[in-house]
């Protein structure tokens, strides 16, 4: 019983078992994650965030254990609850186009893992499977708060 609900909570509730990107189907559960965190204090969202990421790390290494200890690609929890620290305290991310712009950093990044993201899943067992989707996270809201600052300056110096 408690193997199968783990299994699917670690599938996404089955948004990972989709045939084709199961990691950017199984992510799309953090979009409203995120969103409803949005609107809490920053202190809340990284609290939230930081107790769901821990709670990913056994989530994720029991589901591992289904697939011979390899992180499968139907395993997405890491996934859609690492997505919320893209857009951890960016207010701005309330609006759909910034939102639907740190989803596709956040799966770009995710999905090729360039250096130092792929060296993240070397980690021994259910952390390796959530800290590289942390660090795809933390890219992309690099990216995304320095473009939202590029953007707040040019948006002043036009008026």
């Amino acid at each position: 019983m408690l193997e199968t609900i783990n299994f699917w909570v670690a599938t996404g509730f089955g948004l990972g078992l989709a045939p084709v990107a199961p990691g950017t189907f199984g992510s799309l559960l953090g979009i409203p994650l995120a969103w409803w965190l949005l609107g809490r204090p920053t202190s809340r969202q990284a609290a939230v965030v930081g107790v769901l990421l821990v709670a990913a790390v056994p989530v994720c290494h029991v589901a591992a254990w289904h697939y011979a200890g390899l992180d499968h690609g139907s395993i997405v929890a890491d996934e859609y609850v690492a997505f919320p620290l893209a857009v951890i305290g960016l207010g701005a991310a309330r609006q759909p186009l910034v939102m639907a712009l740190a989803f596709v950093v956040y799966r770009f990044f995710d999905g090729l893992k360039p250096p130092p993201i792929h060296l993240a899943e070397y980690v021994s067992g259910g952390v390796g499977i959530v800290i590289d989707d942390v660090i795809a996270a933390l890219v992309t809201w690099g990216i995304i708060a320095g473009g939202l600052f590029v953007w707040r300056r040019t948006q002043r110096r036009s008026v």
